[in-house]
């Protein structure tokens, strides 16, 4: 075994950094942390801080910053090695043996690391040529500075299928589709991923270039994808990279504060306008690890999303992945941006002032989780409003800490008791406004501006079972008949599948939708198979036939609206037997009696049908 980074975080962990440093200085308690005067530089007021629950220290003085394993080095002057030993016997930790297999992964790992740094250099000379010249006006017309293009380091990819392979000839082919910079396709010759795009690197904690972001620069190509990460290799992992973190770090232990936007040239654009601090997930929902990793950074990341539909989609799939996380002083606050603007409309328009002013009013995760769940669906019956507080219940089941699910039970049903009970208790006092309806909140106040109807929807959880290989075969069906993905946009929208791979595929679908002409299915399963996503096959839904995988016209559009619709009933009504089969055992009456098995009979009726359609296509 090698000293991997997963030993040496346990390591780390292990070792109380305030006790180490304790040892060689006088260290003080302040808050949550520890100070002491510098030992790195001489002062008289301290301003070296020790923060063992993130495990570093920082001097705002003089900036010495590390871990208690840097400590070891750069004050007690041990070399690496002797460090790590001396750590491990106070851990109690042993030293893993080499490896000779992890010795030979490390060395592949470098090598792949030569090849990327080679294509960088690569893309960076394309840039600077002529042929990169249309990308040039493409960074000008966006405003970026000079400096902000070289500190990015921006490149053009040329629009050639063999370009990159030609001038990375010093590497095998076989070394270049590992590291995600050629394709493989049955039956054809290997080609270039990233042909005729404006190139961005992806760089790793440490600064090395470990995967490519390119923006396509041809307006021509509706049939390609604006944007075009690499797939995953040995060195990237999309959903536990974090884009411009090494940057942003540095730049948050100054702010005090780390920015989430959508993507990576909002990223760009926020560091031109000065905001230097802010990161990106790349092409996906922001993952529970990547969540991890910024808390690492500060406690409240800042999460900035786009004013569409689609950005408020992405905020409430954020906040229902940090609710099982969420643990004392570790929370996300959530900036919505006007409508129609992203951070550079916001920039450019407006100014790096108002970003700023938009940041400062950030709101708390348990302010837009009530929010949203409050105009989810109308409020206009008992049964609505009880639905509304069963939702809110629903998500507090699901955070793990019990201190904070305590709390946060009691802030959203206390919110709920004066939404629900406002009119009786405030009635000889309010007065309506305009031609409000009843029974949106608090009548004396504006309403909030309504979402947009695809929003007005729960999110639907969809782990295992006959849902998942219903979603399967959803998905294969809206591929084979790409032309239907819009109509039911917003359905595949409320879907919430546990695989971050399906989850990936429906944002993929779901961008599609968004593009101004449908797409043929042979030219989307490429645009698939090119994100380095995973298509569905009929082994993953239990080699049930149904019938708009074969037929085409309005028969597989009429097919897959059913299916969509069984799709999302059903865990619905999944979810809401679970809810009655526990209400009948805590109170075990007729009334939770009857409705536990009203639950139960429309979902044997729903698998039912799920079963006569799966069989559909054979009979025919």
């Amino acid at each position: 075994m090698a000293l991997t980074p997963q030993w040496l975080d346990e390591l780390r962990t292990r070792i109380s950094l305030s006790g180490v440093i304790g040892r060689s200085v006088r260290v003080t308690k302040a808050g949550r942390e520890f100070k002491a005067c510098c030992p790195f530089h001489n002062e008289k007021t301290p301003s070296f801080t020790i923060n063992d629950e993130k495990g570093f220290y920082h001097c705002f003085g003089c900036g010495a910053h590390g871990d208690v394993i840097r400590w070891m080095t750069d004050h007690q002057g041990l070399p690496f090695m002797e460090a790590v030993k001396e750590l491990a016997l106070q851990a109690g930790m042993e030293v893993p043996a080499p490896d000779p297999r992890a010795a030979k992964k490390a060395e592949q790992q470098k090598s792949l690391h030569d090849v990327m740094q080679a294509a960088q250099d690569f893309f960076v000379r394309c840039l600077a040529e002529e042929r990169g010249s249309e990308a040039r006006r493409y960074l000008a017309s966006r405003g970026f500075p000079a400096q902000i293009v070289r500190d990015f380091g921006f490149g053009f990819a040329p629009d050639s299928r063999t370009a990159l392979k030609e001038a990375l000839s010093g590497f095998s082919d076989e070394m270049l589709i590992e590291a995600g910079l050629r394709i493989v396709v049955e039956g054809k010759e290997p080609y270039d991923r990233f042909r005729g795009r404006l190139m961005l690197p992806i760089l790793d904690p440490r600064g090395r270039v470990i995967a490519f972001g390119g923006r396509i620069l041809t307006a021509e190509k509706t049939d390609a994808p604006k944007y075009l990460n690499s797939p995953d290799t040995p060195l990237f992992d999309k959903g536990r990279t974090v884009y411009n973190l090494h940057r942003a770090g540095p730049a948050s232990r100054q702010s005090g504060r780390v920015v989430v936007v959508e993507g990576y040239m909002d990223v760009v654009a926020l560091a031109a306008a000065g905001i230097g601090e802010a990161v990106a997930p790349l092409g996906t929902a922001l993952t529970e690890h990547q969540i991890e990793r910024l808390w690492r950074l500060v406690e409240t990341p800042t999460l900035c999303f786009d004013g569409d539909s689609a950005g408020q989609r992405a905020a409430m799939r954020a906040i229902t992945r940090a609710l099982p996380l969420l643990r004392p002083g570790h929370s996300l606050r959530i900036v919505t941006l006007p409508a129609g603007m992203d951070p550079d409309d916001v920039v450019k328009k407006q100014g790096s002032a108002a970003m700023e002013q938009l940041l400062a009013e950030a709101r708390s995760l348990v302010d837009v989780l009530w929010e949203a769940e409050r105009d989810a669906a109308p409020l206009a019956t008992p049964e609505d409003k009880a639905g509304l507080k069963a939702r809110l219940l629903a998500h507090c089941e699901t955070i793990q800490h019990p201190d904070i699910k305590s709390l946060y039970r009691r802030e959203l049903t206390e919110r709920f008791g004066e939404l629900a009970f406002a009119r009786k208790e405030r009635a000889p006092f309010q007065s309506r406004q305009g031609n409000a309806p009843r029974g949106q909140g608090q009548l004396w106040k504006p309403a909030p501006p309504p979402l947009a109807e695809q929003d007005k929807a729960r999110m639907l959880r969809i782990g295992t079972g006959p849902s998942t290989s219903l979603l399967a075969a959803v998905i294969d069906g809206l591929i084979c008949h790409p032309q239907h993905i819009a109509r039911h946009s917003d359905a595949l929208a409320r879907l919430q599948p546990d695989n971050p791979d399906t989850c990936a595929l429906i944002d993929a679908l779901l961008v599609q939708a968004d593009g101004a002409q449908p797409l043929e299915s042979k030219a989307l399963r490429t645009i698939l198979l090119e994100r380095g996503l995973r298509l569905p096959s009929a082994q993953d839904y239990a080699g049930m036939r149904f019938g708009f995988l074969g037929s085409g016209g309005d028969s597989a559009g009429d097919e897959l609206a059913e299916a969509i619709a069984l799709l999302v009933e059903l865990p619905a009504v999944e979810e809401a037997l679970g809810a009655a089969t526990k209400r009948h055992e805590a109170e075990f009456s007729d009334e939770s009696f009857a409705e536990q098995q009203r639950l139960l009979q429309r979902r044997l009726a729903l698998l039912a049908r799920l079963g006569q359609m799966g069989r559909a296509r054979a009979a025919l």
